[in-house]
């Protein structure tokens, strides 16, 4: 038997919709060795479903699909690893 405080909870949990958010930075990113450097990080974190770096652009934008990490999250894993990251605004 479930109880319905319970069962109020679960219907709770699974009526939350999980938001997919996409953060966009300017990074120094420039080297194949760079993307090495940083790939081992941002694949650590389960809350990351999908990562790139456009390598091609001038501004070697870094995108990033997340579940709960926010862009003062990804700027200091990016520094911390030696490179300069900045958020890309609308």
């Amino acid at each position: 038997m479930i109880y319905p405080i319970a069962k109020t909870a679960i219907r709770q949990m699974l009526s939350k919709e999980i938001i997919m958010r996409i953060l966009i930075f300017k990074t120094n990113i420039k080297f194949k060795k760079d993307l090495k450097k940083i790939e081992t990080h941002l694949n650590n974190f389960s809350s990351i479903s999908k990562w790139n770096i456009d390598r091609a652009d001038i501004d070697n934008v870094l995108r990033i699909e997340t579940i709960n990490l926010n862009e003062e999250d990804i700027i200091r894993i990016i520094i911390d690893e030696g490179f300069k990251c900045e958020a890309l605004k609308d």
